[in-house]
């Protein structure tokens, strides 16, 4: 049997989201798990349009079988009107086959967003990207105030999960408590469903 690993799975436009995947993933990767850096391609209102099976850069395209097979998920997003961006969700759509089997009952999901501006809508995207994993069996795991970050930050942080500032131009960098709590995210994720196999084994 392959090595548990907790699937990081985000859109990203600009790179903020992509940024904060990483982190994510570190923190993952300290608590002891593979962490699996998975993107999804954008969508075009042109139904002849069509990517490329592989992407010219950056990480591999998810496929149920990443998400069917992972310890735990870790799900971003940027920012669209306070909701999910629609290619996430139009990869989140198509994945009732792993509903109707059960699939990810009971394994552990968190959830990250970057907004342009700083009240741009980051806890109704994060409650957006938590309704399907929800419907899905699978048992949310925010940001506890424990977290030091989480009261002192200045940019993004919310108890529903990571989130970031990215700035109107989108080049703002993450800050030192954004990147703390996007780990600290990782970190949950991989503990718990390290737990959870424990228990289940």
């Amino acid at each position: 049997m392959s090595q548990p690993y907790i699937l990081v799975l985000y859109y990203s436009r600009h790179g903020a989201t992509l940024e904060m995947a990483k982190q994510i993933a570190r923190g993952v990767e300290l608590a002891g798990l593979d962490a699996r850096l998975r993107t999804v391609p954008a969508i075009s209102t042109e139904c002849e349009a069509v990517a490329p099976s592989i992407p010219a850069e950056g990480a591999l395209y998810a496929t149920l079988e990443d998400l069917k097979n992972c310890a735990g998920l870790a799900l971003g997003s940027p920012t669209r009107f306070g909701n999910m961006a629609a290619p996430l969700k139009y990869f989140l759509d198509g994945t009732s086959s792993l509903w109707l089997t059960g699939e990810l009952v009971g394994k552990p999901a968190g959830v990250f967003t970057s907004t342009a501006s700083l009240h741009g809508g980051q806890e109704t995207t994060l409650l957006s990207m938590m309704l399907p994993l929800l419907h899905h069996g699978m048992l949310i795991a925010g940001l506890p105030y424990s977290e030091t970050a989480l009261l002192e930050t200045r940019g993004g942080g919310t108890p529903y999960g990571a989130s970031h500032h990215a700035g109107a131009d989108g080049k703002r960098a993450l800050d030192e408590h954004e990147i703390s709590l996007c780990r600290a995210l990782g970190q949950r994720l991989g503990n718990t469903a390290l737990r959870l196999e424990t228990t289940r084994g």
